[in-house]
């Protein structure tokens, strides 16, 4: 097997994942659902993870931070390099004091990473002693006494709420998460995940399960912080519109490969990839029609297609699209994409 093309860059990158693939036994096989996956994020830089549901890119965050469930998943081949240490042969302690601090998550739904039975105050000031004493939850509820720290610790919390543009933050820090309502938790989340200033902001399609005008303002934030805070950021989202507005570089994702990624304006404006083109003519126009859908549906990860896994949707589907799967190319500057369309070696 060739080594994966590697995206180029002035500097080494602050993340790099070189031929990822994940999979899940099912009672019916083995679901190759990431197949040698290619990302690199550098510093200060946005990169939006887009496609369809289902598409492996909530997996590739969580392979990231080796939260993949074992069993069923299972980590079959690859490389995480985070500041040029690998993620996935590191010690689990040294992975513990990279979680959370110079890596932070946002999750998607916030109502479930939420405990539900502790307060917002005593789940934010555990995370900030976690993140400088690395004590549990019991331990730090046994500091109650301990004035000092306990005022010390709420003063940030505070601050960090403050941030956030978080009305009345004390009341909201005697709430428990039920209380709050979803834009509520989703910003409380983001303030627990900056808590750290961490290097590297992973943000898992923030403000899906919010109504939209709700979900814009919560983007908008996040958007502002990142600029704020000069966070490297991996944004995952199904919404182009959504990864238009954050992003600075976008990889389009399809059935658990990456097949585009350049800079915003590039992908948006002068498309490569067949999918991409689908993506964008799909999108919904503020006058004439709502959009032409791809045709087809997303491969069987049990089964999938040869070749290039996009080829039976694909118009431009060509006899090497069946058999072999495409390298990634640079066809413009900083522009990759996986497609025989741009290839030498395509053959009709």
């Amino acid at each position: 097997m060739m080594e994966p093309r590697k995206f180029s860059c002035m500097e080494a990158p602050l993340l790099e994942v070189r031929d990822l693939r994940l999979e899940f036994s099912t009672f019916r096989g083995v679901s190759k659902v990431v197949d040698g996956a290619n990302l690199t994020i550098n510093n200060g830089e946005t990169v939006v993870l887009a496609g369809e549901t289902g598409c492996g890119k909530s997996l590739i965050a969580k392979a990231i931070l080796r939260l993949i469930p074992s069993p069923p998943g299972k980590i079959i081949s690859g490389e995480v390099f985070f500041k040029g240490k690998d993620l996935l042969q590191v010690q689990d302690a040294d992975l513990q004091r990279i979680r959370g601090k110079e890596i932070a998550l946002v999750p998607q739904d916030p109502m479930l990473s939420l405990n539900p039975v502790y307060t917002i105050e005593d789940q934010i000031l555990t995370l900030m002693l976690w993140q400088s004493r690395k004590v549990e939850l019991k331990s730090w509820l046994a500091l109650d006494g301990d004035k000092k720290i306990r005022k010390e610790s709420k003063e940030k919390a505070l601050a960090i709420l403050n941030s956030m543009r978080i009305a009345s933050p004390e009341l909201i820090l005697k709430r428990y998460p039920i209380e709050l309502s979803g834009g509520m938790r989703q910003r409380v989340l983001i303030a627990m995940a900056l808590l750290g200033q961490p290097k590297l902001l992973i943000a898992d399609e923030p403000g899906t399960a919010l109504d939209s005008t709700v979900q814009d303002k919560i983007i908008d934030l996040l958007k502002e912080k990142i600029k704020s805070e000069h966070l490297s950021t991996l944004y995952i989202t199904h919404d182009l519109a959504t990864a238009l507005k954050v992003a600075d570089k976008i990889a389009i994702m399809y059935a658990g490969r990456i097949v585009e990624f350049g800079n915003a304006k590039d992908v948006f404006q002068e498309p490569l990839h067949p999918y991409t083109v689908g993506l964008l003519r799909a999108l919904p126009r503020l006058q004439g029609n709502m959009g032409d859908g791809i045709p087809g549906m997303i491969p069987d990860y049990v089964n999938p297609p040869s070749g290039c896994r996009f080829n039976p949707r694909c118009d431009h589907r060509m006899p090497i699209c069946e058999k072999t799967k495409p390298e990634m190319i640079e066809v413009r500057p900083s522009h990759f994409t996986e497609c025989y369309l741009y290839s030498s070696d395509r053959k009709i």
